[in-house]
Parts: C-alpha cells; structure tokens; sequence
C-alpha cells in the first residue's frame, strides 16, 4: 500500500464538494431518507449523500424511525456492552503555552492510584498543546512508563490510550512501542477558515499538518486511531460530511476506517470567550441526531462520549450509538486529588460530575453491562484484524464474555453495596439470556473472577 500524502500536507477534505452535497439535500424527499435508512438499517454504512439527507430530516415520525434505526443497528453490533474509562489529563506537551499546569511523575502516580483505587483499567493520556519538541514528547513516554508500572492493591492501569498533539512519523513509532492502545486526535474544525481563525499566530496553526497526523500514525503501525470535532465552531452538517471524507480517506489509504470517533460539543473553558459563545451552537436534538447519524454511517466503529456532556444527554445517547463513555474522572491536570482536596480548577467544566460508582450503577440500572474491558489489545485483535471479526458478527464471542468478567471485577472490587447489588442482578440476566456459545464463555470467566482470578478474558 502507497500513500500518496506527503508529511505535511493533506488535501482531501473538498469543502466545495460538501457544499454541494449540502446544497442537494436541502429539498430531501422522505422516500430518499426511508432508503438510506433501509441501507444502514442492513449495517452497510452511509454515503455522504445519504448522511446529508438524513441531516435534514425535522419530520417527527421520521425522526423516530431514524432514531430507531440507529438503537437496532447500536444493539445488533454493540449489544449492550458501555465501556468505561478515565481520562488523565497531564499538560501540554508545549512548554510555551501559558495557564497549564504540568503534573511530575511522582503526581502522575498519585493521580493514577486514584484512579486506580476507584476501579478504573482504561484511561486516555489528555496531552494538549501542539509542540512535540524533544523535550515534551519524551517526558510523554515517561508517563506512560509511569502508568504502566503503577499499581494499588490488586489494581492496574491495563491499557493507556492517548489524546495527544500532531507528532512527526518517528514519534508516533516510539508512541507505538511504548504500548499504547488507540491513538486520538480532534481536527478540532474541518473548515479552513474557521480553523485559521480560532488559531491565530498560535503553534498548532497547521491545518495540514494537524490533518496529515493519522495519516502518519498509521503509517508508523498504530492500527487504531480516533478521530473527533469539537462541534460548535462551525456548522454541525458540514463537520460531519467533512469528517466522513477523512474517514474514507484513512480507509483508501491504509484499509481501515478509525477505531472511534469522539463527539463533544464546546463547553465552558476557563479564559475562553469563544466556549462561553460558541458561534455555531448545536442543540441537543442536532447533538442526538448526530450520534444517531454517525451510528449509521460507520456501524462498526465506536463512539465516544465524555463527561462534558451532563447526564441526560448521555443518557439519551447511549442507545442511539455511543458505545465508549468517560467516568469519574477530572478534565484538569491534577484534578483527580484536587477534588480530594476541596479545590476546583478545572480547564473544561463537565457536565456530569458523579462518581465511577454512581455511574456504573445507573449504567447497570438501565440495563447496560459497564466494561472495562482491554482484551483486545493484548492479543493484537485491533486494527483490520478488528474489522474482520466485527463484520461477521464474530467479535461479540470476544467483547460479550469479557464486558461480563470485567463488570464482575469491579463489583467484587470496588462497588458499593447498592452498586454491587443492580450490577450482580444485571450480569446474572445477562448470562442466563445469553445465546450459546457465548454464555458458555461467558459462565466460565465470570466462575473464574468469582473465585477470585482477576484480569480473565478470551
């Protein structure tokens, strides 16, 4: 395979082509909206056509059938597995950028053990800032070493995703050994003009350069990244069909369609007008049609949903195609023991403030499995290999049982009596329901972590 971008350039997001394609939809027809619907409803994504006239639809009744579709399509792939993690925000990898505060090693390790103690196995490296010099991607390694080696009673950290700054080819390859999970990083805006205007004169003003980053992980043998928008600094239509182009991009290129795909809307920012003010607000029922939409689009990728969004939010979309939610934890550099402490500082304001243990057990209470799985990365089932159990069906044999067991791992470990109550209640449905050969795997691991195994999967 023969990529044909060059390290710094990306041209494949056409921004006329997309204003056509939303200029066509605009005088959608409801039979054109019932096909797409009736392609993705048979798990074969959408084109960007059919992602435009879905966009347009206000109609109630077919605005259900939307949503329906999409709560089908969530359950026949994802069943209803939630998986949970932390995010650990560390600083900006720029020692320039100003009002950040950079956590040291022994602090990340108190962090970590927070998290630890808590219940957490999988977390997101939150590495802001634009400036991958020697100094600041170095120190990045470090605190994946660092999370790594941690431990708290019976408790680690299992695999350590990264949100992380546009890095040249050779540092994705050493982020690669250094055994992360997936690889993140938001484009932020896809629109030209809107990107140069919210970066003026800053460091990560590179439009291309930011674009061309996935292009560059991958080629450096990251088999799963994720990509995102920080919806709210333009139009909402446009970001999506402009997103959809970097994702079949990725997939011409390297065969492979992202491994997730974060939705967050600008919330309130310390020092930041422009999040005070989003100049392109997006409502909530454009924020559910767009979960909704990208479910459709992309059925077997995931969906990410974190904690700047409050809890009803959450709670609508977890049915309609999110598929992976942040939990308990704190957006600011050090917020984790900070809030241990009385203090309250953080960058970004979440909406959804309860803790791990209150969140899984509403998560249990509406009927869904909290996972902390990471099974997948041990034995290397990412990437194309991923796809090609998850199209026939084949990865729920893997994802089912180990949601199971890790949800099993918590409760005995970390859940409160309540928790632990409506968590059992759920994993013992779950298995009487369960459809062979799946519930015989599924019995089997979760017998194990009863009888006190830990960190069991298939």
């Amino acid at each position: 395979m023969t990529a044909t971008l060059c390290e710094k350039s990306a041209s494949f997001i056409d921004e006329a082509k997309i204003q056509e394609i939303l200029e066509d939809a605009r005088n959608y027809r409801s039979q054109r909206v019932r096909d797409a619907l009736a392609k993705a409803r048979k798990l074969k994504g959408l084109d960007a056509r059919e992602m435009a006239a879905l966009m347009q639809v206000d109609d109630p009744v077919l605005l259900e059938e939307l949503f329906a579709i999409a709560r089908a399509v969530k359950e026949e792939i994802y069943g209803n597995r939630l998986v949970l993690f932390a995010p650990l925000s560390i600083g900006s990898l720029c020692k320039n950028e100003l009002n950040q505060k950079a956590l040291s090693q022994d602090e990340i390790a108190v962090e970590v053990k927070s998290l630890i103690d808590q219940g957490h196995k999988r977390l997101l490296l939150v590495a802001g800032g634009s400036c991958p010099e020697k100094e600041g991607f170095d120190s990045i390694l470090r605190v994946i070493n660092t999370i790594y080696q941690t431990r708290s009673g019976r408790g680690e950290i299992r695999r350590v995703n990264v949100n992380i700054a546009p890095l040249t080819a050779e540092q994705f390859r050493e982020l690669k050994a250094a055994k992360i999970g997936a690889c993140q990083l938001f484009q932020e805006t896809y629109h030209r003009e809107t990107y140069a205007a919210v970066h003026p004169g800053a460091t990560k003003r590179d439009f291309d350069w930011r674009l061309a980053a996935m292009d560059r992980a991958m080629k450096a043998g990251i088999n799963d990244v994720g990509t995102g928008v920080r919806f709210g600094l333009y139009d909402w239509k446009f970001e999506l069909l402009a997103l959809h182009q970097h994702i079949r991009h990725l997939e011409e290129q390297f065969g492979v369609t992202p491994h997730t795909i974060s939705v967050a809307r600008i919330e309130p920012a310390a020092g930041s007008a422009m999040a005070l003010r989003p100049p392109h607000v997006v409502s909530d029922p454009d924020f559910k049609k767009i979960v909704a939409i990208l479910r459709l689009t992309l059925p077997y990728t995931g969906i990410i949903l974190s904690t700047c969004e409050n809890a009803d939010t959450r709670r609508a979309t977890f049915a309609l195609g999110v598929s992976q939610i942040s939990a308990g934890s704190r957006a600011n550099p050090g917020g984790d023991t900070e809030s241990l402490n009385g203090h309250d500082a953080e960058q970004f304001q979440p909406g959804d403030h309860r803790s791990l243990d209150e969140i899984v057990r509403e998560v249990a209470a509406l009927g869904y499995t909290p996972s902390f799985c990471t099974a997948c990365y041990r034995p290397g089932r990412t990437g194309a290999d991923f796809m090609d159990l998850a199209k026939p069906g084949l990865i729920k044999e893997h994802c089912g049982p180990n949601a199971l067991s890790t949800c099993t791992e918590y409760l005995l470990d970390y859940a409160s009596p309540e928790t632990r109550r409506i968590g059992e209640a759920l994993v013992n449905h779950n298995l009487k329901y369960l459809e062979t050969p799946v519930r015989n795997i599924a019995c089997g691991l979760v017998a194990r972590v009863r009888a006190n195994q830990r960190d069991v999967f298939v």
